[in-house]
């Protein structure tokens, strides 16, 4: 996997104001952390992150900060400003060589499936999954065929498989799916069976004169 390099400044835990005042000069504090040591906190600016966020791959990335040795990480956990979709906090995770790591990674689907020419219609509902591997095997993307899907298809975390990754999401978790289109019913339809739904009302035309 490619190796990304992040320059970032080292910080002191500082006030909500301080951090504020990160911001608004387009500065995003960050947390380094890894078992059994102290976390290091630091920001980096906006236009270094953005790209390490927004994106369909894992990035390997190597933090430098002022005055301490390259350490390799992964994001492991993002905060986003409700509005502007900024980020506004993130958390790197240390890794160790030869101890095991959790974290997201993205789904990559190749292929067309099969139940799409039948008018089906693909649905993607997770598009990240939760995985565990050694720090070496960490790829960038998980690939998942879809070619062979009809309509009523689905692939579920339980049907993936990968050399040395372990799939942490609940077996029955839906990837992919193929699902029947939906029946729309014509307008003139539509007014018929309206129609037929309404109750028919009794006694109220028109009460008979008396003679």
């Amino acid at each position: 996997m490619e190796k990304v390099v992040l320059l970032a400044n080292e910080r002191t835990i500082g006030t909500k104001g301080k951090l504020t005042d990160l911001r608004k000069n387009d500065r995003v504090p960050g947390v380094f952390y890894r078992r059994h040591e102290e976390p290091i906190v630091f920001d980096v600016t906006q236009k270094a992150i953005k790209p390490l966020v927004f994106t369909s791959n894992t990035h390997l990335i190597s933090l430098e900060i002022d005055g301490r040795e390259a350490q390799d990480c992964v994001i492991k956990d993002i905060q986003f400003d409700p509005v502007t979709d900024k980020v506004t906090h993130f958390d790197l995770y240390g890794l160790t060589k030869g101890e095991k790591i959790q974290l997201q990674v993205p789904v990559q689907l190749l292929g067309s499936a099969a139940g799409i020419k039948d008018g089906g219609i693909l649905q993607h509902p997770l598009h990240k999954v939760e995985i565990e591997c050694l720090p070496k095997d960490i790829p960038q993307h998980l690939e998942v065929n879809i070619s062979n899907l009809k309509i009523g298809d689905a692939i579920h975390a339980g049907d993936l498989s990968y050399e040395n990754i372990a799939i942490l999401n609940a077996a029955d978790a839906v990837i992919v799916q193929v699902v029947p289109p939906k029946v729309e019913i014509a307008t003139g339809e539509e007014e018929e069976a309206k129609e037929a739904a309404e109750p028919e009302v009794i006694g109220k035309g028109k009460p008979e004169e008396e003679d």
